[in-house]
């Protein structure tokens, strides 16, 4: 059973009031929800700090987007768009920094700049990234996802989507345990949406307590996500605010330990009601 307080020579985290909130930064032109709102630096620190402020313990720097269909940016470009702002955010905060990246060069770049935790789409499926982790004794998001992103939606098929992907990311923090990386350091992610089907991505968040009881913290993003607007009708994503609301209160009562948000004022009154119900 993972402790309380998770902390590493870079940082510091406190689940002793239950789940805890990661802010969403994208710095690209062309995330689903919010792309091109925080291209410039300026206001993507600004929206940083103003997350941090509201409450959120991590900050989640995105350079690339991953949204259905989204093509890959060379890690030069990721770079030249994430390590301003977080030099910039690790200066002027003390929340946690996350780089949400699959490329080893950048998330380098990024953690020499003040980052202190990786958010990896692919669950460390590249060796060096994973040598990094541990070299750098720095904690770990290992998400699931089917394919790609530019292909991970066309067509996804899984006879059983909470056995396969729960015993992939079960594998994939056993790999990392391999490589050096602290067990407690290691948080799964099912990944709602990356290649899986509205039906199932309910079916995952109706057996969150599956991976809960993996014995490893579990992330979860759900935020402003395509099927919460095929339940409620709400094509814009900014408009999907009450529909993520259920899925973090439906996370936290089940124990997930971070709830990755775009809408940080509105999902941490949900998440300090939630965890004082729990």
């Amino acid at each position: 059973m993972a402790s309380d307080i998770l902390e590493w020579p870079a940082g510091r985290l406190d689940f002793s009031t239950g789940s805890i909130v990661m802010g969403i930064l994208n710095v690209t032109p062309d995330s689903f929800s919010d792309g091109g709102q925080f291209l410039d630096a300026n206001a993507a620190v600004a929206h940083g700090l103003a997350m941090a402020e509201a409450g959120a313990a991590i900050i989640d720097v995105g350079p690339e987007s991953t949204r259905p269909g989204s093509e890959a940016v060379e890690a030069d470009e990721q770079i030249r768009r994430a390590v301003p702002v977080i030099e910039k955010l690790a200066a002027d905060s003390k929340v946690v920094i996350s780089i949400d990246t699959r490329y080893p060069d950048v998330t380098a770049a990024a953690i020499d700049a003040g980052a202190d935790m990786i958010n990896d789409v692919t669950a460390l499926a590249d060796d060096r990234m994973a040598q990094l982790a541990a070299d750098r004794q720095v904690p770990v998001v290992l998400m699931h996802m089917k394919g790609t992103p530019a292909t991970m939606q066309q067509a996804p098929h899984y006879d059983d989507v909470v056995a396969e992907v729960l015993a992939f990311l079960l594998d994939r923090a056993e790999r990392a345990r391999c490589r050096g990386i602290a067990a407690d350091r290691i948080f799964i992610d099912p990944g709602i949406g990356f290649g899986k089907t509205a039906e199932d991505n309910l079916e995952l968040l109706r057996n969150l307590d599956r991976f809960v009881g993996s014995g490893y913290r579990v992330l979860l993003g759900t935020s402003r996500k395509r099927f919460i607007g095929r339940l409620t009708g709400r094509d814009v994503p900014a408009d999907r605010v009450f529909g993520t609301a259920a899925t973090v209160a439906l996370a936290v009562a089940a124990g997930v330990s971070i709830v990755r948000v775009h809408d940080v004022p509105e999902m941490m009154d949900v998440v300090r009601v939630a965890n004082a119900l729990r």
